[in-house]
């Protein structure tokens, strides 16, 4: 064989590979589809989980708002999904607060209010109307309110045939205190 022969061989084999001259494999088949991955469900909803210490169970949802009012302020608990949940209303004519709770109620219900400080139960009356609910009117100079005020973090409210609600013990309840005895 000629040089030049030989050269140009051995150019074709480096610029083609070998592998031109050898048939290629066929190609791995392609996967399989992965089965679809199984649909989970969220829990469904059971009762209220039970605490047995007031100050652990998680603070309802929501936010004190306070609006003043030439009879005295009112500071409203509430949820934006849900409405108010709880309110505090000044009569300054009478000297008293008022504490509402939206809801069904019929009669005189057992209204237990939990601070750091002080526990009580009180006697609620239901509200007549549409909307219902359970009342509870306390002298302004209540050391109730008080506590409810200065408690450490939250307070308790918890009315008979009502949901239990574990409130923020923020400035807006003591507003409302200080405008009944101002």
């Amino acid at each position: 064989m000629k040089p030049v022969y030989a050269r140009l061989t051995a150019a074709l084999v480096l610029t083609f590979g070998v592998a031109a001259c050898v048939p290629r494999a066929a190609a791995p088949p392609a996967p399989a589809p992965a089965a679809p991955a199984p649909t989970v469900l969220p829990p469904a909803p059971g009762p209220a989980p039970a605490f047995s210490n007031w100050k652990d169970a998680p603070r309802t949802l929501g936010e004190w708002r306070y609006a003043p009012a030439p009879g005295g302020g009112t500071a409203l608990y509430a949820d934006p999904g849900r409405g108010t949940r709880f309110t505090l209303r000044c009569d300054r004519s009478q000297r008293q607060i008022v504490l509402e709770q939206p809801g069904q109620a019929s009669g005189a219900v057992p209204v237990v209010v939990r601070t750091d400080a002080l526990n009580r139960t009180l006697a609620g009356q239901a509200v007549p109307g549409q909307a219902g609910g359970v009342r509870v009117t306390l002298p302004a100079t209540d050391p109730l309110l008080d506590a409810m005020a200065l408690s450490r973090g939250r307070f308790a409210v918890e009315a008979a045939g009502q949901p239990p609600l574990y409130l923020p013990s923020w400035p807006e309840v003591t507003r409302v205190v200080e405008d009944c005895r101002g």
